[in-house]
């Protein structure tokens, strides 16, 4: 995958990993980068810093009609999608108590926008031979973030979801990538989820990485076409300690929130 000359949908672009991939792949030669976001007004301030190669607008990722729309937009405005990073997602610091509207809305925003992005995607892809979709879940979807079930749940699914649509469409040319990033100094991270609340610990306790490095490992991931893409290269260890022996992995997360929880 190469961005030059490529038309590029970021959701979730208003800020964070979305703003720093707009700028990066602005920097890679991109031809049109559409910067979508809830806050419309915040996706346009970011688009006008990147400069004219990009533009923002306002789209509720959690509307299926409305990603449908969005998709056909761009594609009458600036031609057909090379890449859609569906970035967009939301997390809660809440457990199972949580309420089912919490429930409902992360799993709408977190997972259905995914499937949304694929179902207006993919036929196109699929007849004009080719197309990039990569999904940001999180390094909880492989592991897990103590202190947060919703987001714990719904990037386990994101994962699977990407995980689906890369065998059942890659080879008929779609290409699929998952970002699976800790913690990084975004609003999410840094606004939404407060100073001692135990998710928010737990991610901060890991290492927080800028954005800007994100931005970079996504364009050699997906310049490799590589599936996971693993800004913080210890998740991968992470992940086959715990396919080694499972039962011992879950007590050395006990462990990690037993401690945390204790300091927080």
């Amino acid at each position: 995958m190469e961005l030059r000359d490529a038309v590029v949908v970021i959701t979730g672009g208003a800020g964070g990993i979305g703003a720093a991939l707009a700028h990066r792949f602005a920097s890679e030669g991109a031809r049109r980068l559409v910067l979508v976001d809830l806050d419309a007004d915040r996706a346009r301030a970011v688009a006008a810093a990147v400069g004219d190669v990009a533009r923002g607008v306002g789209c509720d990722v959690s509307d299926p009609d409305a990603v449908a729309a969005l998709v056909a937009d761009v594609e009458a405005d600036d031609g057909p999608i090379d890449l859609f990073c569906s970035n967009a997602g939301i997390a809660t610091g809440e457990g199972v108590e949580a309420s089912v509207d919490v429930w409902q809305r992360t799993w709408e925003v977190n997972v259905l926008s995914q499937v949304a992005a694929a179902r207006a995607l993919v036929p196109g892809w699929l007849a004009r031979g080719g197309g990039y979709l990569l999904v940001t879940a999180s390094a909880a979807g492989l592991l897990t973030n103590l202190g947060d079930a919703p987001y714990t749940a719904t990037k386990h699914a994101a994962v699977g979801l990407a995980e689906w649509l890369a065998i059942t469409y890659g080879g008929q040319g779609v290409k699929v990538s998952c970002l699976c990033p800790q913690g990084v100094r975004t609003p999410m991270l840094f606004g939404a989820l407060s100073d001692g609340e135990l998710a928010a610990e737990v991610v901060r306790s890991f290492g927080v990485i800028e954005p800007e490095v994100v931005a970079e490992a996504v364009v050699v991931g997906l310049r490799d076409e590589r599936f996971l893409i693993l800004p913080h290269p210890e998740v991968r260890e992470y992940v086959v300690n715990k396919a080694a022996d499972h039962d011992r992995w879950l007590a050395g997360m006990r462990k990690v929130q037993a401690r945390l929880a204790g300091g927080a």
